[in-house]
């Protein structure tokens, strides 16, 4: 749950810290108050779009900070996360979130005190937060909306099945395309498939090997310099290690070193520190020993050879003509005959890959379509199954003679989209399935079962939209749910009803709601008035807990209008009883 939010220089908020509680939250206050912002804050803290316009010039830039506390099981997929992510959560286990947008449009996203991108906190909203307002209605309206709500409703299962089905597309729309595109373009492919099998063939011939130009280069250099180096290293063997033709008078490296260290280890039991030196001077001993042994090897295999001189020319030369043709060395020359080959296969138009290709895409466009079938029947049986469920929240939402239909329609062939034989008809195809879901409402007895957007009012479709989620509450989901005048359109006793029912979803959720509905808030565990401050050069808003006496004039003021009202006052107070009552196990 969300445990404080703190807003600074947003649109009206100068500055504001919004206390929450675990249960239902209403945010009430004048028109123009600064309600909005509240949630647009909450939007900006869980990886909303930023809008500068949104910002006050003074101080210049917006701050939203949140304090989270998370319980299982969505703790721990959320502190896996930010712990990837480099995060780390306060001792007493809560996380702090915070969000800024400059007025320039800048935008910086931190969690747990650490830098972090914008979209993690994204991530983390889609986990712990979900927000409806009258846009999320407007949403609903689509249809790709409501089969979404459907499939979300069916279960895990469900889910699974459908990510199946997916994946298959995906798989059997990749041959497919690849199909029409060989067939389609089969003279292109052929040319670009002849030029390429020319460089091959080019490059087969001289069979470069990856870092063989430096390989050769370095032998070349010590060919070329072959009398140099070889007096080198025979006057460095002579003074190592003496040689045949170094007389006996001659010291050398070796013998000096034997000669050092005999004479420490004679005075050794005298004084222990010439042993030590003495043991040293023995590694140098072996060491000078074997620079030389390698100097005898290196002379042993030295040798001046014209001809492997003359071949190594000729072999640069090759690979030098293959440099200017295909790449900037011979690794790049290497890379590319494997980039060609894997090409050539890519642009195969042979009558046997192509009937390959083919029965390959009648096999999976048979997958698709079984799965699309089993989809469909996995619809229809959880469609009847959420009707009845949001059918009966309705009923509790004083619409008791409304009756809410879930359609699953064959979606029709013909629409541009590729189409597959499904259930014995030929029906249109998509990574969702063959399916097309309606929401009907039937408003009363005897009236026709009407879409949603033909047949709702708006308070109706607020209704509808607040049982679906009632309906989702019971499946689980984010663990805080925001409510943005959803109630919009509705009174009286709907309005009773629709308080009822999110203090019902609060005794699970934790629950914020943005209300102008006196019958709403009355049902709050806590309620947060948002007052503005028009006293001073430029209108400022600040949120404050209002309790008991201060209470009732904010409900009596959303009741008439009038906060000092006694009568107001007497009905407010009536009805924070009936919602007291209502709240009770």
């Amino acid at each position: 749950m969300l445990e404080e939010l703190r807003i600074t220089g947003l649109g009206v908020i100068e500055d504001t810290t919004l206390p929450l509680t675990g249960g239902m939250n209403v945010i009430t206050g004048e028109t123009g108050a600064g309600k909005t912002m509240v949630v647009t804050g909450l939007g900006l803290l869980f990886g909303g779009r930023a809008d500068a316009g949104r910002v006050r010039a003074e101080p210049g830039r917006a701050v939203v900070e949140g304090r989270l506390r998370l319980s299982e099981p969505t703790a721990t997929a959320v502190h896996t996360r930010i712990s990837e992510a480099g995060a780390d959560t306060d001792d007493d286990g809560t996380v702090l979130l915070s969000r800024t947008v400059t007025a320039e449009g800048r935008s910086r996203a931190h969690v747990g005190g650490r830098s972090m991108p914008v979209s993690m906190l994204g991530e983390i909203g889609e986990q712990v937060l979900a927000v409806h307002g009258q846009s999320d209605q407007l949403r609903l309206l689509r249809p790709a909306e409501q089969r979404g709500a459907l499939d979300r409703f069916a279960g895990p299962e469900h889910e699974k099945l459908l990510d199946t089905l997916r994946d298959a597309y995906a798989q059997w729309r990749r041959v497919t395309d690849d199909l029409a595109d060989r067939r389609r373009n089969a003279r292109e492919r052929n040319q670009e498939a002849d030029l390429l099998r020319l460089g091959l063939d080019e490059i087969t011939r001289v069979d470069p090997q990856p870092g063989e130009d430096d390989e050769l280069k370095a032998e070349a250099q010590r060919l070329e310099h072959a009398e140099g180096l070889r007096a080198a290293a025979q006057l460095a063997q002579q003074a190592v290690a003496g040689g045949l033709e170094a007389g006996e008078d001659v010291p050398d490296a070796v013998g000096l070193l034997g000669a050092a260290r005999r004479a420490l280890e004679a005075q050794a039991a005298v004084d222990r520190t010439l042993g030590e030196l003495a043991g040293r001077l023995e590694e140098a001993v072996t060491l000078a020993g074997d620079v030389s042994a390698e100097l005898s090897g290196y002379l042993a295999g030295l040798d001046a050879d014209p001809a492997r001189l003359q071949a190594i020319y000729e072999r640069r030369a090759a690979l030098r003509g293959l440099t200017r043709k295909y790449a900037d060395d011979v690794d790049g020359v290497v890379a590319w005959a494997e980039r060609a080959r894997t090409r050539l296969a890519e642009l195969d138009t042979s009558d046997e890959l192509l009937d390959e290709l083919d029965r390959e895409r009648q096999r999976l466009g048979g997958e698709v379509a079984e799965l699309a079938e089993r989809l469909s029947a996995s619809r229809r049986q959880a469609a009847g199954r959420f009707a009845g469920e949001v059918t009966a929240e309705l009923a509790g939402l004083a619409m008791p003679h409304a009756r809410i239909e879930v359609a699953v329609l064959p979606r029709p062939a013909g629409r541009g989209e590729p189409t597959l034989t499904v259930g014995g008809s030929e029906v249109g195809i998509g990574p969702d399935g063959a399916d097309e879901v309606e929401l009907r409402l039937l408003a009363h007895p005897g009236a026709p079962a009407l879409p949603l957007q033909r047949g709702a009012s708006g308070g109706e479709l607020s209704r509808v939209m607040l049982a679906i989620e009632v309906v989702f509450a019971g499946a689980g989901g984010p663990p805080t749910l925001v409510f943005d005048e959803v109630d919009a359109g509705v009174g009286g006793q709907a309005a009773v009803e629709i308080g009822r029912r999110l203090a019902r979803l609060a005794r699970s959720h934790q629950v914020l709601v943005v209300t102008h509905l006196p019958q709403v808030a009355a049902f709050a565990d806590r309620h947060l008035v948002v007052a503005k401050d028009t006293g001073g050069a430029v209108t400022t808003s600040g949120v404050r807990v209002v309790e008991d006496t201060e209470r009732a004039r904010e409900l009596a003021r959303m009741l008439a209008g009038l906060p000092d009202s006694d009568l107001g006052i007497a009905h407010a107070e009536e009805l924070l009883a009936v919602a007291a009552r209502a709240r009770r196990p």
